[in-house]
């Protein structure tokens, strides 16, 4: 599997900021051949985006979709749109949607089969609260998200990004992630057997170029979903350059 570095945009960027995001990023990714490389902006820029970066080694997807193909859902966007508008992925279940959106395991399981359906590749993201990891359950829950967001035949990435460190400067400690992603690995292996082991598991905790190198090498990292350094051509692309060969 080629590792995967993606970026979460999240709710940043008007026209004129995207474009110009997407033209450094288009500008300096000639030399980051040895991994995949995948950008979400927000779904207002998108199509402005696949085309600034059509041609260019650099994939686009969405930051949710609906779980429903169409319907009467003011304000939602269905898989397919985003899959018409040029993206090729979408991240589901971040944190920020469970916590502000209310959005269950079950929303995120619906979700996945609706972007599967579109032709999208669902990037899957699962994690801990500080309160829960301070509680001693934090494979426990990570466990019970794997088990309720993931259906039967999944096709797609998982993401740990333990809640705690996204957005706060703060990321876990080799030690922390090497033993998550193990047990993430274990659970992938028990509900999908063989097919377990073609699951990539990317790490979304505060990735950062000074913190990169080291988080990119651990075991059973395929990757890195980063937020705030991915709005920064510069950042994004050493993240990449950092991604072992």
């Amino acid at each position: 599997m080629r590792p995967l570095i993606a970026g979460n945009w999240k709710m940043h960027g008007t026209r004129a900021e995207a474009l110009a995001l997407a033209a450094a990023l288009r500008a300096g990714c000639g030399d980051v051949a040895h991994c995949d490389l995948l950008v979400c902006p927000p779904a207002t820029v998108l199509h402005a985006v696949a085309q600034a970066l059509a041609g260019a080694p650099i994939a686009l997807g969405g930051q949710d979709c609906h779980g429903e193909a169409n319907g009467a859902h003011t304000g939602d966007i269905a898989a397919a749109m985003l899959r018409d508008a040029g993206a090729s992925w979408v991240i589901l279940g971040h944190s920020e949607r469970r916590a502000d959106h209310g959005e269950t395991d079950e929303t995120v399981r619906e979700k996945v089969l609706a972007a599967v359906s579109a032709g999208l590749c669902p990037i899957v993201c699962v994690g801990e609260s500080a309160a829960q990891r301070a509680e001693g359950r934090e494979t426990e829950v990570v466990g019970w998200q794997i088990s309720g967001s993931l259906p039967q035949d999944f096709s797609g990435v998982i993401a740990y990004e333990p809640i705690w460190a996204i957005g706060s400067g703060q990321h876990a400690t080799p030690a922390d992630v090497t033993t998550m992603h193990a047990f993430i690995r274990e659970e992938l292996h028990r509900q999908f057997g063989a097919c377990g082991a073609g699951i990539s598991i990317l790490y979304g905790g505060s990735v950062k170029p000074a913190n990169a190198a080291e988080l990119l090498a651990l075991p059973e990292v395929g990757g890195a979903l980063v937020g705030g350094a991915s709005l920064v051509a510069d950042d994004f692309l050493a993240i990449a350059r950092a991604t072992p060969r």
